[in-house]
């Protein structure tokens, strides 16, 4: 399997980023783990800036500080999926939502890559000092729930919210990085990257 890596949004990802949530429109799929760039294809910049408010965001004031990454495939340049890690959580995200939302691009899923993606957002947590995350995912996504499990994650709850039934999952961060080190750590590379400005 290819090698994957994080790298941190630069306006050098313009195009690629844009590409990225079109392809989600064009395949009607849903759109996880982009730090709301959906909602900025008209202002990428805009977009940057708000990734920037983002880390040192108050969550007693509604928001929570977060960073979000793509996560890019090292044998070809390759936005293949996204990531936003929070580093906190207010009361919403305990009920819903939880640490990490996470997704792979439509054309690229079906090969294993989410798991790595989440592998590589452990370490962001452990980094970060989180010990315990908490994920949230719709009960009919059991793709999303199979990424969980093949990280060591225990369901805690299931209950339905806004008509639609969910599942909540936690997973010890540093007992899941020294468990599967030998499975996902020989397929990325460790620490984020950036390119340009």
């Amino acid at each position: 399997m290819d090698r994957l890596f994080y790298e941190v949004p630069s306006l050098a990802r313009k195009k690629d980023a844009i590409e990225y949530i079109e392809e989600h429109y064009a395949y009607q799929s849903n759109i996880n783990g982009c730090g709301g760039l959906d909602h900025y294809l008209s202002n990428y910049e805009e977009w940057l800036l708000k990734l920037e408010k983002d880390q040192t965001a108050n969550p007693g004031e509604g928001r929570v500080p977060a960073k979000t990454y793509f996560l890019v495939r090292e044998s070809d340049n390759k936005i293949i999926g996204m990531t936003n890690i929070r580093l906190a959580l207010n009361e919403r995200l305990r009920k819903s939502g939880g640490h990490i939302g996470y997704g792979i691009r439509p054309t690229e899923r079906r090969k294993g890559y989410n798991k790595i993606n989440l592998y590589l957002a452990l370490e962001v947590c452990q980094e970060n000092g989180i010990e315990e995350v908490m994920l949230s995912c719709y009960k009919d996504n059991p793709a999303s729930s199979r990424t969980m499990l093949a990280l060591g994650a225990k369901l805690i709850e299931e209950f339905v919210m806004d008509g639609k039934e969910e599942q909540n999952y936690t997973i010890q961060v540093e007992e899941a990085l020294k468990e599967y080190e030998s499975v996902y750590a020989p397929l990325r590379q460790k620490g984020e990257k950036t390119i340009g400005k």
